[in-house]
């Protein structure tokens, strides 16, 4: 180690100038490092002057005792000294000044100053504003106790004209901390507590009632993760909130405190709606809340005076609020400084900027109004509000509603008629009453949040505008949306209208579009786009929309407009609104999808647009922001159609015959392929991700919207990207080759939906023609492809459960007729790795593997290989035991259609198959789908050793149909109930356990309020074959009466969202109706005689007529049919079908006792199919 040489940094010589100069030093190894020094000397990256300031005084305040001569004088020049410098580290970002110091300063502080010396106190109480306000300090708890017991104190023994100074140093005290403060409450927010009695509107004092309203409103907020307010406490402060939203102006008041008020209060009330679950009182609570909201959301809008109700009441019909009798405008007052009723100026009312970045909670001010920047203001508050704004009445715009809701921001600069200082004054107000319209908003927004949506949708029409009946258009969300001169109220009211569409489906599911043709939300779409300030959040609002709204019951050409409006947006330079257009994209192509209008909109050429409609060409759509402005680069030139398209960068696939006209690629998914995979055009306006060649691509949020849109695209109209198969695979398997996991995990699910595309469309129930259909050597070239790729890495990758899941998934999606035709080698790699990934530590994972088996047991090329069986079996047994509930989920599906292969080897293969499967395996499968309670066992098996067994999980199965447990849990009991019905080998007609299982299935029927379950119930009791299947006379007419009954109830439902489900339910009960007449016998020919020739009976003929002239088919129906498993005979093969029942009955012969009563009955269902057959075969 080299001696010290005792060299120091040479001292720097001064010039004539007063420049230091530092003389020159002879390099050397053992020379003092160079230290850089800023220009007063001190070294860089020392404390800033700001807290070197707070560093000497808080020494200088510790060093204070409270027996100090000249202490009164020192605490003064302290206080002022620390409240002289700006602690804001936007202002100053070096400032590192300890939470731990301010605490500590403050609570000596506290000590120092007696509440005797009320200048001190007012001094004190500033600071604790203005350190905690600006330095963002949180406070341990003996610190909060103190402050706050101090504050406390204050209020209780200084001056009234100090309290607005202490309530504002309390409300920064308490901001997120007020459960802590429960001991004090009493005092505060009692009885008689103090900030019940400066908070009331009876309170003269403005700046008073503002500071204790903002001291309530951060006594109720809550900080996510703390625990909420007490209720109690907060019912008294939301009380307080509300009578001051309602109660009127007082006279003589300045607009401009009046406003502040508003905003304490709006602040306080939405502090107490998003502190917790609120549940508003009985009676008129909500609509007198809703009422205060609507008017202020229209608080100093030009042009708007009505007659605002007290109370929105919920109802079917639109509110509408007359304009009242306008009023003559009168001359603009001469403006003078703004007072308080005190007397006291508004100097404290000027806030330093704090940016024009989106604030948290924790990042507002904690004592003010949380006062922020608006781009509205007027170049003179630009310049500096100053301490008086203008005073005086606001002047009354009312004028012609067509003028006055003109919006403000299109008008010029030369529409002022005020002068500098009235336009000053103005603005200001201006600027406040848009903070009021931002505030009730944001409260509205919190109700929405808040209240049932079925219990809000009652006062929709007062917000969002109905079919207008003539006259004024009424004030709504969609007039601020549209009017509003503010561009962050315009923004709050998308925010609201988006809160209140999303989860709207099931109130819009029922809409019509039956009247005039501009009505409703049916035009809200292309009247929503408002300015470029809500480019982002309108595309979000219309995307909420357009998922809940029901197009396809709605006439066509209300989405074409949209559709050709978001195209220039899809280049927009800001990266948020082309996600937020890709996602309106996502939503338009997943609603109700396929829609007919849709379909044109997807094949038209990119190259088409109309003029007429005002909106950029698709050309337009294709070029950059830049390009569009006119500042494209010379060195580039704008990419064509045909150089875009998908078959510049891959081989032209082979169409099948008849597609070559009719098939195009949709420009929607060439738009999307060329955003996951192409270069930024222009790289400089945002950041992107880069290829290694330095090319720079799509910011990786576009990316993933864009693959999420080719998703949606592939799922809603696979008829029209199939033509681009092999395309769509490719940019899959690119995203599976990136390190981003995120861009990993959306193309394995975009393959996923690929194969999904594919085995829908070969499903015969689809009847999709097979020149329609992919062909199947490209499906196997396709997935040969897929499977050698970057697929394997995927399944492999162990850091990444959530990317594992989605490739098992995806291999779950392989059509089964390909599946038997890749290599051996390929078979086998997906059967091992879905094998091993069942053991995986990782539920997810584990879930997946357990589904995709259950899936490939189903294969017919697998399904009757033993060993793949016995393999698979046993792994569900495993997973049936797992400690996650998913996955125990998952393995009784599996192990469902485990037992379906089973059902169907007994039949193909026979008794091969069932010989060489160990019994001990199948024993083990029945007794684990009893543990399960019979989610979905659907065993079929007889043998000797299996009788206990099974009876005790068809009792399993019965006790579940007639719990309480979850609807799809019911459901698959049912579906289990019919299977074992199914089976020829079971002793229906005498086992014990058949009259519990036909019990439990007439009750449901007939009760449950699920319509699924009833679907489900009503084919398992027309499964059996046989009349002795039913066992006796009581237990067959049991069966007839109960699907009678349900027939004639299958529209009672409190919940209007089964009524998708009514026209499947009518069909399968009509059809185990017709199955129980087909195997009738002539002693169940009184019971039915004497249904059929009642009330009964006419219902049953009425809703057997549309089943056999298939007059509910399609739709929800044409589902439940397949859901159901019902018939899908056509309506001539239903006729021939009565027509046998009717022959067969006719033949019957009673005998025996009762020979003369079922001769009757029997005459009675017989003229009753002939009377049914004849309606039916009439024109």
């Amino acid at each position: 180690m080299a001696a010290q040489t005792g060299l120091s940094a040479p001292a720097p010589v001064s010039r004539g100038d007063g420049t230091a100069v530092f003389p020159p030093v002879a390099l050397s190894a053992e020379a003092a490092p160079f230290t850089p020094q800023a220009t007063d000397g001190w070294p860089l990256g020392s404390p800033s002057d700001a807290e070197k300031q707070f560093t000497r005084c808080a020494a200088k305040l510790r060093a204070l005792r409270t027996d100090s001569g000249q202490l009164r004088e020192e605490l003064n020049q302290l206080f002022d000294q620390l409240l002289s410098e700006n602690y804001n580290k936007t202002f100053d970002p070096s400032i590192n000044i300890r939470p731990e110091d301010v605490c500590t300063l403050l609570k000596h502080a506290s000590c120092l100053v007696p509440l005797s010396q009320e200048h001190l106190v007012i001094k004190l109480c500033q600071l604790v504003h203005h350190l905690l306000n600006q330095l963002k300090v949180i406070m341990d708890e003996k610190t909060l106790d103190v402050l706050v017991n101090y504050t406390v104190s204050a209020l209780k023994v200084c001056s009234t004209w100090t309290h607005s100074d202490i309530l504002l140093a309390l409300s920064t005290v308490v901001y997120g901390n007020g459960p802590q403060c429960h001991q004090h409450f009493g005092d505060l927010l009692g009885e008689d507590g103090v900030l019940l009695l400066y908070s009331s509107p009876s309170q003269p004092n403005l700046e008073l009632r503002r500071v204790a309203l903002t001291c309530m409103a951060n006594i109720c907020l809550r900080i996510p993760g703390q625990p909420s307010l007490d209720d109690q406490y907060r019912s008294v402060s939301f009380t307080v909130f509300v009578k001051t939203l309602q109660s009127p102006k007082p006279p003589d008041t300045d607009e401009l405190f009046y406003c502040m008020v508003i905003q304490a209060a709006l602040k306080g009330l939405q502090c107490c709606l998003s502190g917790g679950k609120w549940k508003f009182g009985g009676g008129e609570e909500l609509g007198s809340v809703l009422a205060s909201l609507k008017r202020l959301m229209f608080q100093g809008t030009p042009g708007v005076s009505v007659e605002w109700p007290a109370v929105l009441y919920p109802a079917p019909l639109p509110q509408y609020e007359g304009l009242s009798t306008p009023k003559p405008c009168e001359p603009p007052k001469t403006t003078e400084p703004p007072k308080d009723m005190s007397g006291k100026t508004s100097g404290n009312k000027k806030r330093k900027s704090r940016g024009k970045g989106k604030k948290t909670s924790t990042e507002e001010s904690r004592g003010v109004d949380g006062e922020e920047d608006d781009r509205e203001a007027m170049p003179a508050l630009q310049k500096g509000e100053g301490r008086e704004g203008g005073r005086g009445e606001v002047e009354s715009f009312s004028r012609p509603s067509a003028l006055s809701l003109y919006p403000s921001w299109k008008r010029t600069s030369s529409d002022s008629e005020f002068s500098d200082p009235e336009g000053n004054a103005q603005s200001k107000l201006r600027l406040y009453h848009g903070r009021v319209r931002q505030g009730a908003l944001h409260c509205l927004l919190a109700v929405v949040k808040g209240v049932e949506k079925r219990t809000l949708y009652g006062y929709w029409s007062s917000f969002i505008p109905d079919s207008p009946i003539g006259g004024p258009p009424p004030l709504t969300l969609l007039t601020i949306i549209l009017k509003d001169p503010s561009p962050k109220v315009r923004a709050c009211a998308l925010q609201v209208l988006s809160a209140m569409l999303d989860g709207s489906r099931q109130f819009l599911a029922v809409a019509e579009d039956t009247a005039s043709p501009r009505t409703c939300l049916t035009l809200l779409s292309p009247f929503c786009w408002p300015p470029r300030s809500e480019s982002c959040t309108a595309p979000s609002c219309l995307a909420y929309l357009v998922a809940n709204a029901p197009y396809h019951r709605l006439r066509p050409g209300l989405l074409s407009p949209l559709w050709k409006q978001m195209r220039p947006y899809v280049r927009h330079r800001d990266v948020n609104v082309r996600v937020s257009v890709l996602t309106l994209y996502g939503a338009l192509v997943t609603t109700q999808a396929p829609l007919p209008e849709l379909q044109l909109l997807l094949r038209q050429p990119e190259g088409s647009g109309s003029s007429s409609t005002g909106s950029f060409t698709p050309q337009d759509s294709a070029l950059s922001w830049r390009q569009r402005d006119g500042v494209s680069s010379p060195s580039r030139t704008p990419a064509t159609p045909s150089k875009r398209s998908l078959d510049t960068h891959s081989p032209r696939i082979p169409r099948t015959p008849g597609e070559e006209e009719s098939t195009r690629t949709p420009w929607l998914l060439q738009l999307c392929v060329s955003l996951v995979t192409q270069p930024r055009e222009d790289p400089s306006d945002s950041e992107g991700a880069g290829t290694g060649a330095g090319a720079v691509l799509e910011p990786s949020p576009v990316r993933l919207e864009a693959l999420q849109v080719m998703s949606h695209l592939v799922r809603g109209y696979f008829s029209l990207a199939q033509g681009c198969l092999c395309e769509i695979g490719q940019v899959s398997a690119r995203c599976l080759r990136e390190t981003d996991p995120s861009i990993q995990l959306h193309g394995a699910k975009l393959l996923e939906e690929l194969g999904t595309g594919i085995i829908q469309q070969y499903r015969a129930e689809n009847n999709v023609p097979e020149s329609s259909r992919v062909p199947m050597s490209q499906v196997v070239m396709f997935w040969s492809e897929v499977l050698s790729g970057p697929l394997n890495a995927a399944l492999q990758n162990e850091q990444h459960p959530t990317l594992q899941t989605s490739a098992c998934d995806t291999l779950s999606s392989i059509l089964p007729q390909a599946f038997a035709q890749l290599p051996d080698k390929t078979q086998l790699m997906c059967i091992t790795v879905l094998l091993g990934l069942t053991y995986s530590e990782n539920y997810l994972v584990k879930t997946a593997a357990v589904r995709a088996l259950g899936v490939y047991i189903l294969f017919p090329c697998l399904r009757e290989d033993v060993m793949f069986v016995a393999d698979t079996a046993n792994t569900i047994l495993a997973a049936l035991d797992d400690r996650s509930p998913n996955v125990r989920a998952k393995a009784a599906w599996s192990l469902g259609n485990l037992t379906d292969t089973l059902i169907v080897n007994m039949e193909s293969v026979g008794a091969n198959f069932q010989e060489e499967l160990s019994d001990m395996l199948l024993l083990k499968m029945l007794q684990a789908a009893t543990r399960a309670s019979g989610d979905k066992d659907r065993s079929q098996l007889t043998r000797s050793a299996f009788q206990r067994p099974l009876e005790d999980a068809v009792r399993a199965l019965v006790k579940t149909v007639q719990s309480e447990a979850t609807m799809k849990v019911r459901w698959n009991a049912c579906y289990a109930l019919g299977n074992a019905f199914r089976n020829p080998a079971l002793p229906l007609d005498s086992a014990t356990w058949s009259s519990d299982a036909f019990s439990s299935l007439c009750h449901v029927v007939t009760s449950c309020k699920n319509f699924k379950v009833r679907i489900k119930s009503a084919a398992a009791l027309a499964v059996p074959a046989h009349r002795g299947c039913y066992g006796d006379t009581e237990r067959f007419s049991c069966v007839w009466h109960s699907l009678a009954k349900a027939l004639e109830n299958s529209e009672d439902t409190n919940d209007f969202l089964e009524y998708r489900y009514s026209a499947s339910l009518r069909h399968t009960l009509s059809q185990a109706l017709m199955h129980l007449l087909a195997v009738s016998q002539p002693e169940d020919m009184p019971a039915l005689g004497a249904s059929l020739a009642g009330e009964e009976g006419l219902g049953i003929k009425e809703h057997l007529i549309k089943y056999l002239r298939a007059e509910e088919g399609g739709g929800e129906g044409a589902q439940g049919e397949k859901d159901s498993g019902g018939d899908s005979f056509t309506p001539q093969e239903r006729i021939k079908s009565l027509q046998e029942t009717l022959i067969r009955l006719r033949g019957l012969k009673a005998e025996g006792k009762g020979w003369a009563e079922e001769e009757r009955g029997k005459e009675v269902v017989v003229e009753f199919l002939q009377d049914l057959l004849k309606t039916c075969e009439e024109p």
